[in-house]
């Protein structure tokens, strides 16, 4: 990630030679800010990776007909039955039904409550650490800005400016690369991060639903008359 944003600098930015800095010389230059971002960098890209395989498999593993028919199961009273199906199924929302049917003769709402909470929890994982790359790396990028701009001002301030002439240059080519990095750090980071954010949002209004036809159904289904079950 940080390689690939610095190599539009490497052809503006020359060696002492006159030759183009490659890529190794252009993360040096940045200055000692660089390899926090570049730790913020691989940080980012494990946690995404992580997470887009584990959204992955959560798709692939849903089964929204096995939990309609363990709610048609609920509605016809017959729990042992909506078990029996549900166990049988890797999809979230039929773990959760799972274990709050199990244990709805003790308490049915906290039974549901506990068990979306744990499901609910595993698409938060990593969520938290993603969004403080994304936060931290501009920061440093602002960071690498301000130590630069410091050696720039600092040679500017020796007075003799044609002997300070590389180490101002030097100064804007650490501000430059350092905010660079940390922008293109904040930004990559931030499609995947809504992205999993909205996917997270739709498995909690999917266990709403789950939650809201669950109960619906087992009071439907407590006043049926006998004869019509």
């Amino acid at each position: 990630m940080i390689i690939q944003s610095l190599l539009p600098l490497a052809i503006l930015l020359k060696n002492d030679d006159g030759s183009e800095m490659s890529t190794m010389d252009l993360f040096i230059h940045g200055g000692p800010v660089m390899w926090p971002i570049l730790l913020l960098s691989f940080i980012g890209i494990t946690v995404v990776f992580e997470r887009m395989l584990f959204v992955m498999r959560e798709n692939g593993n849903r089964e929204p007909e096995i939990v309609e028919k363990m709610l048609e199961a609920v509605e016809r009273r017959d729990t042992d039955g909506a078990l029996a199906i549900g166990k049988k199924s890797k999809d979230f929302i039929a773990s959760i039904l799972v274990y709050s049917l199990t244990n709805k003769e003790y308490s049915l709402s906290n039974a549901f409550v506990r068990a979306s909470g744990q499901e609910l929890g595993r698409f938060a994982q990593g969520m938290a650490t993603l969004d403080t790359c994304i936060t931290a790396a501009p920061l440093l990028g602002l960071l690498g800005t301000v130590t630069g701009m410091m050696k720039t001002f600092a040679a500017l301030a020796g007075g003799n400016i044609a002997a300070a002439a590389n180490t101002v240059i030097g100064g804007v080519g650490e501000a430059l690369i350092a905010t660079m990095c940390g922008l293109a750090i904040a930004v990559l980071a931030l499609l995947p991060y809504n992205y999993l954010n909205a996917r997270t949002e739709r498995a909690k209004q999917e266990v709403a639903d789950a939650s809201h036809a669950l109960e619906i159904l087992l009071k439907k289904a407590e006043t049926m008359p006998p004869f019509a079950r």
